[in-house]
């Protein structure tokens, strides 16, 4: 996505944006283009709850993005492992 990212965002306005990092969370030049020039909705799925936070901190105190929902799914019963849902949206 890093590199697939400035020439899908150059090619016109993106409406919103599913994302799905591995567990070390989102790479800076993501969270970067999000803050400065993301779409109105992002939906982040991660199975990480600590990088979740991390990244979520970073959008949200960066101030252009608020929680508007969220929902943990279990689905690897029987395991510590959770699956997170956030739906996000652009304020202002």
């Amino acid at each position: 996505m890093e590199s697939a990212l400035p020439g899908v965002a150059g090619a016109g306005a993106i409406d919103s944006l599913i994302l799905d990092p591995p567990r070390a969370g989102c790479d800076g030049r993501v969270i970067g283009w999000l803050a400065l020039a993301g779409p109105p909705q992002v939906v982040y799925v991660s199975c990480d709850p600590a990088t979740l936070a991390r990244d979520l901190h970073l959008l949200v105190a960066s101030g252009p993005y608020v929680v508007d929902a969220l929902d943990v799914v279990d689905m690897f019963p029987q395991t510590f492992h959770v699956e997170c849902v956030v739906a996000l949206r652009r304020q202002g």
